[in-house]
């Protein structure tokens, strides 16, 4: 399942396409260099997204990992465990994110 880019990306994905192509690369690149599996990278993915503040980022990610089979529980979990790391209210602005995709599906 192809993901449609946000207006920014997909401006950047327009206007310089070599740009784009090499952060897909990194990407990719990124992603294969590990011993990872696609379930672990995910949360990781999520885990980054709630650490800086990102909702567009958590909302993303919250999508993707519904669309891998992740439960609804198992998604507000990884706010949950950055309680210790970022603090609370940042952690509960970040479950308020998920909150936002997982109880509209």
């Amino acid at each position: 399942m192809k993901d449609k880019l946000p207006a920014a990306a997909s401006d950047i994905a327009s206007s310089h396409s070599k740009l784009w192509s090499a952060y897909k690369a990194l990407g990719k690149t990124a992603s294969s260099s590990g011993p990872l599996g696609d379930r672990e990278k995910r949360l990781v993915k999520l885990g980054l997204a709630i650490a800086i503040g990102s909702e567009g980022a958590v909302h993303s990610h919250v999508r993707r990992a519904l669309q891998d089979g992740f439960s609804a529980d198992e998604i507000k979990h990884t706010a949950l465990l950055a309680i210790p790391t970022i603090g609370f209210p940042r952690a509960m602005a970040a479950l308020s994110w998920i909150t936002d995709i997982t109880d509209t599906n």
